[in-house]
């Protein structure tokens, strides 16, 4: 087999690369950043690409991307490769989101102290050879008030540093449940204002997206208490730069310490640079000897469990998958590609809504990696781009494809059943397949009960039901020259109609086609291969 290709750039830690270069699976070539200009040169022969936050995974970059199948950042954000642009090209965007939670935590605190007691205004003095202790008269961290808006890993971490100050914790993140603020010993606020009204001390911790860029901007700093203090270790464009700027010359913000800003690296006449309530490093949250170890190997893990397992872990535009949720989905997986691939092709262009029912035991496991299986088999041809798993959803969305998901416990006549089912207008179309034991089977088919196994060419006839059809079916393709694997017939009352799905040796030429359609017994005549 021939290894994956995978670039490493960024200084990823050389204990992640060596876990790469050991296996045979994967090629690794490693460099320091790269421009656009130098990503673009290489991109395209790469497998798998590993970052940190200096090479910027623009769309133009991806574009370029033939083969790429995922990018690994090494790191939380992953502002500085474009999600979306990956997505629509089916490429796996994973991240490090646990490697340098305590390392940030601790830096994010480190910058709370020094706000409070001046320590680097303190040391900077020191330094020139001066004795002022009257300049950096300082303020105690117990009974204040601390306002973490964001509460994930890291929000979590500086709370518990807090508390342990004889801080008081209130918290702003609007997907935080009650139950877990409550663990963790916070004061959950429902609205960002009730929050900046109260704090003595603010720091962020959320995602850049546009529902958080400049979160702390002119109008919610003005909400804040007098003399309130600001720490951002998490994004640059959380907090509107100009905004804080105006509010530490006026004094309504008493001091701030950022480890981030909206431009990396900032320009050398940054305005923060001459303020004396102002404490900054060039975005250390994350450098550590341990962290940055830690983040190397946590994402050469995942880039190896993605190329060779399959497993997806942390990515941020797919749902992970764990070894064991895999093995027990695995199956439906391969099912539910089948099932989409066959409705492509009995359905016509252009469906309105497509509804994956679940049924049975199935309907308990996650569905979600299933679904996309479908919608990978369905739209497999709707697309220049190659569709798969990873942007499955967004081409559905993009053609105007309604996706839902049903789940039932009841299994009915079956253990397992997944049904699809498409619309186009007043038309309906339906195909269902279950496992039996280890065999994958269709057994539900536009209304006919059957079986039929989904491999290779299927020849699907519907026909008014009288005598002689079958074996006349049977001879004509006999007299072409193609085999018939299997069959399996449905019909209603006697005399009605029936259906037939036949599997086939070889794909029956357009010229046998018409000559089944010719007679006046025929309903429909479909092909499909899967």
């Amino acid at each position: 087999m021939t290894p994956y290709r995978i670039l490493a750039a960024d200084g990823v830690s050389p204990k992640g690369i060596a876990l790469l270069t050991e296996s045979p699976h994967f090629e690794v070539q490693t460099s320091g950043g790269l421009k656009e200009e130098e990503l673009l040169a290489r991109i395209g022969e790469l497998d798998a690409l590993i970052v940190r936050s200096q090479t910027k995974v623009t769309a133009k970059a991806l574009a370029a991307a033939t083969r790429l199948k995922v990018i690994g950042r090494a790191g939380v954000g992953v502002d500085n490769v474009n999600v979306e642009a990956a997505t629509e090209r089916g490429i796996v965007v994973m991240n490090t989101p646990g490697g340098n939670t305590i390392s940030t935590a601790e830096h994010t605190f480190s910058l709370l102290l020094s706000l409070a007691r001046k320590i680097p205004q303190a040391h900077a003095s020191m330094a020139a050879g001066k004795w002022d202790r009257k300049s950096f008269e300082g303020t105690e961290l117990s009974q204040k008030t601390l306002g973490i808006i964001g509460m994930g890993r890291i929000g979590g971490e500086v709370a518990r540093r807090a508390i342990a100050f004889g801080m008081s914790v209130i918290a702003y993140d609007p997907y935080l449940v009650q139950s877990r603020a409550r663990s963790l010993q916070v004061e959950l606020a429902d609205d960002l204002a009730t929050l900046l009204t109260r704090a003595d001390f603010i720091t962020v911790h959320m995602p850049l997206t546009p529902e958080t860029n400049k979160i702390l901007n002119a109008k919610t700093i003005a909400q804040c208490k007098p003399g309130v203090r600001i720490v951002n270790c998490a994004r640059g464009g959380l907090v509107d730069e100009a905004a804080l700027l105006e509010a530490l010359k006026s004094g309504h913000v008493g001091g701030a310490a950022l480890d981030v800003y909206e431009k990396e690296p900032p320009a050398d006449d940054l305005p923060f640079r001459s303020l004396p309530n102002v404490v900054l490093t060039p975005h250390l949250g994350a450098s550590t000897a341990e962290a940055q170890e830690s983040v190397g190997i946590e994402i050469a893990q995942a880039i190896s469990e993605y190329l060779v397992n399959g497993i997806i872990n942390n990515a941020v535009n797919v749902p992970s998958v764990d070894l064991r949720t895999l093995e027990l989905l695995r199956p439906y997986l391969s099912l539910g590609e089948k099932l989409g691939r066959l409705l492509s092709q009995i359905a016509p262009h252009r469906l309105e809504t497509l509804t994956i029912h679940y049924t049975g035991k199935v309907s308990e496991a996650e569905t979600t990696p299933v679904t996309r299986s479908v919608l990978k088999g369905l739209l497999s041809q709707a697309s220049e781009v190659a569709i798969n798993e990873v942007n499955a959803p967004r081409a559905a969305q993009n053609l105007g494809l309604s996706v839902t998901e049903s789940k039932r416990a009841e299994g009915g006549d079956f253990t397992d059943l997944i049904t699809v089912e498409a619309t186009k207008g007043d038309l309906r179309y339906e195909v269902g397949a279950t496992i039996v034991g280890v065999r994958p089977r269709i057994v539900r088919l536009n209304g006919h009960n059957l079986e039929a196994s989904p491999e290779g060419v299927l020849l699907i006839v519907e026909n008014k039901d009288r005598p002689g059809m079958v074996g006349w079916i049977g001879t004509l393709l006999a007299k072409h020259k193609i085999n018939i694997a299997s069959m399996s017939l449905s019909r209603g009352e006697t005399g009605g109609n029936a259906l037939s799905v036949l599997n086939l040796d070889s794909m029956p030429a357009p010229e046998l086609i018409k000559e089944i359609e010719a007679d006046s017994g025929i309903l429909s005549v479909q092909v499909a291969k899967l």
